[in-house]
């Protein structure tokens, strides 16, 4: 048996849930989904990111301490794997005594490469990101906004010797060991290695920032909120000694925003380098998510809670969307009416109109009753490649490709006339639908699975099951979201 492990990255709990955040943990989702229908032996890691100055400073502001004000935070990401049926099967949370202990054991294996020194630099607390003179500058030509809050700093700090495995992390991504998807992101973080990698600051002095994983044998510094957050993909496995750290390390799929991508392809293969781990297998970067052309943002009236989409057009509309709409690692765009356009048109008409006319007509025609189904088995291969490739958004249109199709074949032998004179292929055709249908739901229950159940249920058994409204109904006595 083969294994899988799809770790998305951990959010941080400054603030509540957004769209973006649920098309994360939705890829990941599907790629667990798909492997534990392949019969892989999966793991699927989520969870939340809770030190650091932002969560203490949010904290104060609230007046209550960081520990109450991240349990609330934190229930609200719960919240969103319930909601979005997301399959994890560890959750993760870096203020548990596991990932505290953990992440306590893993500084001091890599003392070797640890030393305390002067930093000397810019920091971007709202980010909780170092950054250099020269990325400061950078930032300065392309965000002018990040560029007036960023903060020069310097205080005394431990650092890691990153810059002892810049070359071998750069050989594992030039090398497709370490494969970078999309390739965009990959030569960007290529650029990066040209461009040099220096040691890094990974703490804080405990007067700057109390919220944090004490560092070990020095009660006046923490780790650095990012250094010590990178760990949980090894920390939720029980690193060292886990059944399951030892069962699905190295990872093979990580799921991450593109505004991190350094952490994940630069910083944290060099932190497993330095503990004699694997790399992981692929590094997915996703893009972002605005609205209507814009960047979210609540004061704009743009920051979408994923509940105000679930809450009227139900969670199955809502994945559909993200998968299928949102090119796969890259960027893509959320309105109110595309959204409905979507839901009414491809869900609403291309299956669920499907479902409902292929039901009735065997109801009206043939008592409910089925018959034998012949095979009718589709070439799999373009849907298994768009996975292997990471492409949700087409293996989504491959699996509605094969839903029009069957549209189209029911609109071209008209079994409302072969009810009239041949019964017998009436009874073929609709049997032929009915198979189709049920072999398309198991293509589509990685990405659907509500759908995918519901289509087993009504088709299943042979005898159609009658079901009560539309296929994706519209949630009652909910006021449709402002336009």
């Amino acid at each position: 048996m083969n294994k899988f492990y799809v770790a998305a990255a951990i959010p941080y709990v400054n603030d509540v849930p957004h769209i973006g955040h649920a098309l994360e943990a939705i890829q990941a989702d599907v790629l667990a989904r798909y492997h534990r229908q392949q019969g892989d032996q999966t793991f699927f890691s989520y969870g939340t990111d809770e030190h650091g100055g932002k969560i203490s400073e949010k904290a104060t502001s609230l007046g209550v301490s960081p520990e109450r004000y991240a349990d609330q935070v934190v229930a609200s990401f719960v919240d969103l794997t319930k909601i979005l049926d997301i399959s994890y099967d560890r959750f993760v949370r870096t203020t548990e005594a596991q990932h505290v202990q953990s992440a306590q054991f893993i500084w001091k294996q890599l003392a070797p490469y640890i030393y305390k020194g002067s930093y000397k630099g810019l920091y971007d607390q709202k980010e909780e990101e170092f950054l250099t003179i020269e990325d400061g500058q950078e930032i300065k030509r392309k965000d002018p906004e990040r560029f007036a809050r960023l903060q020069a700093i310097e205080e005394e700090n431990y650092f890691f010797k990153l810059s002892a495995f810049a070359e071998k992390v750069k050989q594992a991504i030039e090398t497709d060991t370490l494969k970078i998807v999309p390739s965009t992101r990959r030569n960007e973080i290529l650029a990066l290695f040209e461009r040099g990698l220096t040691d890094i600051s990974i703490s804080r002095p405990k007067d700057k920032i109390s919220w944090g994983i004490p560092v070990p044998g020095d009660d006046n510094q923490v780790m650095y909120v990012w250094f010590e957050a990178l760990m949980n993909y090894i920390t939720t496995l029980g690193y060292p000694n886990g059944e399951n750290f030892k069962t699905f390390w190295p990872c093979d799929v990580h799921v991450v925003g593109k505004d991190i991508l350094r952490f994940h392809a630069a910083i944290w293969p060099g932190m497993l380098l330095a503990l004699g781990l694997p790399l992981p297998s692929t590094i997915f970067v996703h893009g972002f998510i605005t609205v209507g052309g814009r960047k979210m943002s609540k004061s704009e009236g743009t920051g979408i809670p994923p509940m105000d989409i679930v809450s009227v057009y139900g969670s199955e509309a809502m994945r559909y969307y993200f998968l299928r709409h949102v090119p796969s690692g890259e960027d893509g765009d959320f309105t109110w009416e595309k959204f409905e356009r979507v839901y009414n048109g491809e869900l609403g008409n291309e299956l669920g109109n499907l479902v409902q006319r292929t039901a009735s007509m065997l109801n009206k025609y043939q008592q409910g009753m089925i018959g034998a189904m012949p095979s009718a088995e589709h070439d799999r291969g373009p849907y298994d490649e768009a996975i292997a490739n990471l492409r949700f958004d087409r293996a989504l249109e491959y699996v509605f490709g094969l839903f029009r199709g069957l549209n189209q074949y029911i609109d071209e032998e008209k079994p409302w006339v072969l009810a009239k004179d041949d019964t017998e292929h009436l009874s073929e055709v609709l049997a032929y639908v009915c198979s189709s249908l049920l072999q398309t739901a198991i293509l589509l229950e990685p990405f659907l699975p509500k759908t995918a159940s519901k289509i087993n249920e009504v088709f299943g058994s042979g005898v159609v099951k009658n079901y009560d409204g539309a296929f994706f109904p519209r949630i009652e006595n909910h006021s449709s979201p402002k336009h």
